[in-house]
Order: C-alpha cells, then sequence, then structure tokens
C-alpha cells in the first residue's frame, strides 16, 4: 500500500488577492480626479499637483470597468494543480461567475443582493479559510444540513446515508500535466442526478482524519476531484459561506508549452 503525505496533497491555489490592489488603484484614481476637478474649479491654472492629479485620474474610467467587472461579473483565474483533475488540470484558465451566488461588496465580502447558492455538484472557487488571500478550487459536495460522511476503505461518499453513484471503473488514460500522479483510476460519480469524472488512485492509504458530521448553516463541504490528491474539507474543514468567489464556468485558455496542442483541445471547455 502506498502512503500519501500533506505534502503531496494539492490545494489548488489560485491566484494572489487582486482585488485589494485594484480596489486601492481605483480609489487612488477617484482621489485624484476628485483634486483635479476641485483645482479646476478654482483656479483656471493647474499647480503641480493638480497636473500631477489629472494624469492619474485619466485612468478612472477604465479602472472603473475593470473593477465593475471583476468584482461582480467574471473574473479569471488559473488552475495551478491536479487536484481538480480530470476536470481541470495544470495550466486551465477558467473563467469564475461571480454573480452566481449573489452580489456582493468588494474587499469587504458581505452580500449586498441574493442571486442564488451553490448547490451539489458545482466546480467553485472560494478564498481559503487557513489564508483569505489564497483562492481554492473545488467541487460543492455537501450543503447546509447535509450529512456528510466518507469512508476511506471503499473512498465511497455517502451524503444523508445515500452513496454517491461511481460506475465505470478504469485505469485514467486521459490527458497528464507535468505533476499528475500515476496509477490512477477513472470513475463516474453523480450527484443529484448530475455527471463528472473523478479519479482515485489504486494502492494509496489515506493520511485523512475526516470520517463524517452535519454541515452546519452558512457552511459547505468541498472535494477535489482527484480524490487521493486533494486537499479539501477533509482537510482543512468546511468552507464559509462569505468565503466564496464564485461558480466556474469554462476553460477560456490552456497554457502548458510541453502540451500546446493538446491544451488547445480543452478551450471552451464548460464546465
Amino acid at each position: 500500500m502506498g502512503q500519501v503525505d500533506f505534502g503531496q496533497l494539492h490545494f489548488a491555489q489560485l491566484h494572489f488577492d487582486y482585488e485589494a490592489v485594484i480596489f486601492l488603484a481605483f480609489l487612488v484614481t477617484l482621489l485624484s480626479w476628485g483634486v483635479y476637478q476641485f483645482q479646476k474649479r478654482r483656479t483656471k491654472k493647474l499647480n503641480k499637483w493638480g497636473r500631477v492629479s489629472a494624469q492619474v485620474g485619466a485612468y478612472l474610467p477604465v479602472l472603473l470597468v475593470v473593477f465593475s467587472f471583476r468584482s461582480f461579473a467574471f473574473e479569471p483565474f488559473r488552475i495551478p494543480s491536479s487536484s481538480m483533475m480530470p476536470t481541470l488540470y495544470t495550466g486551465d484558465f477558467i473563467l469564475v461567475d461571480k454573480f452566481s451566488y449573489g452580489l456582493k461588496m468588494p474587499v469587504f465580502h458581505n452580500t449586498l443582493i441574493e442571486t442564488g447558492s451553490p448547490k451539489r455538484g458545482d466546480v467553485f472557487v472560494f478564498r481559503s479559510v487557513e489564508d483569505p488571500s489564497i483562492d481554492v478550487i473545488k467541487r460543492v459536495v455537501a450543503l447546509p444540513g447535509d450529512h456528510v460522511k466518507y469512508d476511506a476503505r471503499d473512498k465511497m461518499v455517502y451524503i444523508n446515508g445515500e452513496a454517491l453513484s461511481q460506475t465505470e471503473t478504469k485505469a485514467y488514460q486521459g490527458f497528464l500535466d507535468d505533476i499528475s500522479p500515476t496509477g490512477l483510476l477513472e470513475k463516474t460519480e453523480t450527484i443529484d442526478g448530475e455527471s463528472h469524472q473523478m479519479l482515485t488512485a489504486n494502492g494509496i492509504s489515506h493520511p485523512f482524519q475526516f470520517t463524517e458530521m452535519v454541515v452546519p448553516q452558512g457552511h459547505y463541504f468541498g472535494m477535489g476531484d482527484n480524490r487521493d490528491y486533494s486537499a479539501d474539507s477533509r482537510v482543512f474543514g468546511l468552507i464559509p459561506e462569505q468565503n466564496i468567489v464564485g461558480k466556474a464556468r469554462m476553460v477560456w485558455m490552456h497554457w502548458r508549452p510541453s502540451a500546446f496542442v493538446e491544451g488547445l483541445k480543452r478551450v471552451g471547455t464548460f464546465l
């Protein structure tokens, strides 16, 4: 039996928190635009600070569009690990719909308008419960109020006493990224009538301490599709609702020079 340590588990950390940086830049340009407008109304000739404010404030429309688009509509992310194989691969660039789960206040992330909530089977992005500056991607497995159980012996997930169907076990022979583990088995898993492909590793013993629990209100249980190589709610715990960023919609680009042609085939893959 092989042994996996936590160092081999992939968190699928996605990117540095650019939202705060863009928000700060937006505030600076807004303040500069205000200084320029104030001085222009008071004097016909701008001083040094007025001219600088005019130049900086000129970027306000651009930053307003970028900030609004990233905060309320869609945001791109790059996948850096194999924890979501075979759904997502290292080098995939995905588009995340930030409006699916509610219109949220930028930076502070409190919900302004309810537009929906995660469903079982959704692939979603959320801020790490351990380091909120890091974004993570997993699949929603259990909702608030669900009883979730993971049996490490048969690698089955049980929701409210019923096992999630896993069929068509076969050796995985699909697309491999640069850090793909070997000896994987591919299965079709079904959650609430929707099917997706997932992987387990043959001959792997599990370090996961999690067995079962009832998910409290305001929290979600997420897992990676590459089950034996994913650090997810079995490791770091539940995902608070306020940490959720949005729903992953599609692969809009793939970039890995070692598999350029194969990567092109992934462009336009819907999740």
